[in-house]
């Protein structure tokens, strides 16, 4: 048997362990509550088990007494008390470690669907540092240490568009020894936006939407708008020289990019596309927008958002379209 096979056996036993504990002893394994923050962790929901290392160490101590006492060796036996004496202590320093510890918030920045959702764990200590600490989840997971009040960042796929919790964590560690691991299941009431993907090579933004004033963009832009007067925080680059000479003042430019037309970005014009490829490229459509900075509004089957500009205009208009109907719930 290759090595790739006996390791996918290992993880579908396990696996088969995990469900079985979750039908059996739900209160044990806490895999189906849903909690609300702040998450304080004590002695009521920590676990410890020894690990593989700490099986054969056992072992390896056995075999250790039972030969001392056969030989009637005392530095054997005592070299023997030492060894348990320390494993027996690394059992409180490893619950120590998780004991006490608090989640207190939970953050994450949008993302498209597609990528990987970053989730800020906030934690909170009481007392002294903790180390080697490990976050799980089924898809991911990351070490830390927190030498006070911290954060841990948990990198999650976010495969769809809609609302993504991160669900079960384990958070778990081997300190200090690694002859034991202690756990607990955290399972937070908190979820995050994941916008929709983007269209790869979408069409160029359509011109047909209604005609606008004349509009600019102040100190951005390649044409030359007005001159002022300098005010301390203004770039060197902009000072005309020239026309401050001849006043005997200095002068800025200012620079302005016209716009003339705002965009509708309409869901029913798309006709002939799939759903989600409709919703991918109006998300393009959004990004490049944004990036161009024409004011754009928004119009899908049961949601209208007025022309904008900006990043909360942005984000309405991408949370609309992660929100539109068939995103995860």
């Amino acid at each position: 048997m290759t090595g790739t096979a006996a390791s996918a056996i290992r993880t579908s036993l396990r696996d088969r362990l995990f469900e079985y504990a979750e039908r059996r002893l739900p209160a044990l394994t806490r895999l189906k509550r849903v909690e609300s923050l702040p998450i304080r962790l004590d002695r009521h929901r920590i676990y410890v088990l020894p690990t593989r290392f700490g099986l054969m160490l056992s072992l390896l101590l056995l075999v250790m007494l039972l030969g001392a006492l056969n030989y009637n060796n005392n530095p054997a036996l005592l070299l023997t008390c030492l060894f348990a004496a320390a494993a027996y202590q690394s059992v409180f320093a490893a619950f120590a470690t998780l004991n006490g510890l608090e989640i207190a918030a939970l953050r994450a920045e949008p993302c498209h669907a597609g990528g990987a959702l970053e989730f800020s764990i906030h934690f909170h200590i009481a007392a002294k540092s903790r180390h080697s600490l490990r976050l799980r989840t089924q898809d991911a997971q990351t070490g830390f240490d927190l030498d006070r009040d911290g954060a841990a960042t948990l990198r999650i796929p976010a495969p769809q568009r809609g609302w993504l919790r991160p669900g079960r964590l384990r958070l778990c560690s081997e300190y200090p020894f690694g002859l034991f691991e202690v756990w607990s299941w955290i399972n937070p009431e908190f979820a995050a936006l994941v916008y929709p993907r983007l269209e790869s090579n979408p069409p160029p933004l359509p011109r047909s939407g209604v005609q606008a004033q004349q509009l600019a963009d102040r100190n951005s832009g390649d044409e030359l708008a007005a001159l002022r007067e300098y005010q301390t925080g203004d770039p060197p680059r902009n000072i005309a020289w020239k026309a401050s000479a001849r006043r005997d003042q200095l002068l800025v430019k200012e620079f302005e990019t016209p716009r003339g037309q705002e965009i509708m970005l309409d869901f029913a014009a798309l006709r002939g596309l799939p759903n989600e490829d409709r919703i991918a490229r109006l998300a393009a459509w959004v990004c490049m927008a944004e990036a161009v900075r024409l004011p754009y509004a928004l119009a899908l089957a049961q949601t209208r958002i007025d022309s904008g500009l900006g990043a909360e205009h942005r984000h309405a208009c991408l949370r609309a379209l992660a929100l539109a109907p068939g995103a995860a719930p």
